[in-house]
């Protein structure tokens, strides 16, 4: 081997001595840069680590409700009711006798026609027995059920409750797929839910969502009892009557109605908790009406005003308006004023849960009242008598008669006179300050006073004139005011906030 060889292989080894510690160097840097990102550690690797069980692609989870849908939709049916309506006519003047006394057979008949209605039902045992809602079949002179399996049978009404918007029907059929009624009691905000129902005449259709809110009051329908699940699983037209199930397959709802400016569905969907339905349905299979209980008061939810206002520890409870003569609360001793917490241990968190917590207690049964009462706490023993049928709204005031105007609850007020008292229904004797007109800008208005209310009382305080009013705003100072009012015969307590 000559010089020039030794050179070049000496050359060659100082070149893979270079690259073999930058290698060597690039390893370290790549081995700190994860000791880094783990605290320190050095990363371990498992060669043997599988794919998620149960994955897509992207990772996620599967999730499928398709074994809860087989198991349930059997027993949701859709309830086709059909009314004879009568065509009106078309002039006004062809009702007149004179004109039918003149013409005779000669005026042209109106027609009848058949209305056809949709909505949804649930199966709740084997034997035929289905639960819609009143809505839906009211009126109906003929009811269909259509299934699942496409047979169909005419159903006749059992039972129906408009107060809370139930209906049982009953279909001569044997062994039929039924629902489980779950506990609504324990449902649980964020819990997901399946909407079942054939909306819009589409046929079956399911859904998804979960509970958005429990004890919600809307007013859309009757009103009298009311404690909806709220719920964004997907509502329409048609799914009235249908079945709001959990992942267990369980009824826990009755899908009763939608809030919506178009009519369609904006994911805020209510239906009747199970439990409701439970106690409603058995009462109408039974003897084919519902009975309940009744204490014979006005409450309100105590707000947080209210609460400064009666110098009470915290905003609890519903405060008693008024107290019906010759009720159970009246013989039990509850006056105006007092603040009810609970009945029979069970909370009253609002005027709402306290209605229901009476009307789903049989009439005659006694119960014991929690209130709250100048300061301390009490007990008290009712027997509830049974809640009468609705009262018609009263006719509309008179305001004609001079009125004397308040700047700081911006209202116009007049001593009730006893034709005015006649006017609004009101009880002979009572007294007090009739609102004539409200600032739709002031702080009456936003407290919700209207013209033909009564004051009666400020702070606890009767007032008689506008003299009165100023000197108890004046006492109260920048503090909310407490007001009853007397709206058509019946009291109620408002809080209102002065303006400067």
């Amino acid at each position: 081997m000559n010089k020039l060889d030794t050179n070049m292989i000496g050359k060659d080894a100082r070149r893979f001595a270079a690259r073999f510690a930058y290698s060597i160097i690039l390893v370290i840097a790549f081995l700190m840069a994860g000791c880094n990102r783990n605290g320190g550690a050095i990363p371990k690797v498992d060669l043997q680590q599988s794919a998620p069980v149960n994955a897509t692609d992207s990772g996620a989870a599967q999730v499928s409700y398709a074994g809860v849908v087989n198991r349930v939709s059997p027993a949701v049916v859709t309830v086709l009711p059909e009314k004879r309506m009568r065509t009106p006519r078309q002039h006004p003047f062809l009702n007149d006798p004179f004109f039918r006394d003149f013409f005779g057979d000669a005026l042209p008949q109106p027609q009848p026609r058949r209305e056809r209605g949709l909505g949804s039902g649930v199966i709740v045992s084997n034997d035929g027995h289905i639960l819609t809602n009143h809505h839906v079949v009211d009126g109906a002179e003929q009811i269909r059920i259509e299934l699942v399996d496409r047979r169909t049978f005419d159903a006749k009404v059992v039972g129906s409750d408009p107060r809370s918007d139930l209906a049982v029907l009953k279909i001569d059929a044997k062994d039929l797929p039924t629902l489980v009624l779950g506990n609504s009691d324990q449902v649980q905000v964020g819990d997901v839910v399946l909407a079942l129902g054939n909306p819009l005449g589409i046929g079956q259709t399911v859904t998804a969502g979960i509970i958005s809110a429990k004890g919600r009051s809307t007013g859309l329908s009757d009103g009298s009892f009311e404690d909806f699940l709220q719920t964004d699983a997907p509502i329409n037209r048609g799914n009235s009557g249908g079945a709001l199930v959990n992942t267990n397959g369980e009824l826990i709802g009755i899908n009763s109605q939608i809030l919506s400016p178009s009519g369609g569905n904006i994911g805020i969907g209510f239906a009747i908790p199970a439990n409701m339905a439970r106690n409603v349905m058995d009462q109408l299979i039974k003897t084919g009406q519902v009975r309940r209980g009744q204490l014979g008061v006005v409450v309100q939810t105590v707000t947080q005003d209210m609460a400064s206002s009666m110098d009470l520890k915290e905003a609890r409870g519903v405060i008693v308006s008024q107290v019906q003569p010759n009720s159970a609360a009246e013989r039990a001793g509850i006056r105006r004023g007092d603040v009810i917490t609970a009945l029979n241990g069970e909370p009253a968190n609002d005027s709402n849960s306290l209605r229901n917590i009476v009307a789903r207690t049989a009439p005659g049964t006694e119960v014991t009242l929690t209130i709250l009462r100048d300061g301390g706490e009490q007990q008290l023993r009712a027997t509830l008598g049974e809640l009468p049928a609705a009262k018609q709204p009263s006719n509309s005031p008179d305001n004609n008669g001079n009125t004397s105007g308040d700047e700081q609850l911006g209202l116009s007020v007049q001593p009730l006179t006893p034709r005015v008292a006649a006017q609004l229904n009101l009880p002979s004797g009572t007294q007090g300050l009739v609102v004539t007109s409200v600032d739709p800008l002031g702080s009456g208005a936003a407290a919700g006073i209207r013209e033909g209310d009564v004051i009666e009382q400020i702070n606890q305080k009767p007032v008689r004139s506008v003299t009165d009013v100023r000197n108890e705003l004046q006492r109260a100072g920048a503090n909310p005011v407490l007001l009853l009012i007397n709206r058509r015969g019946t009291t109620i307590f408002l809080t209102v906030r002065p303006r400067d």
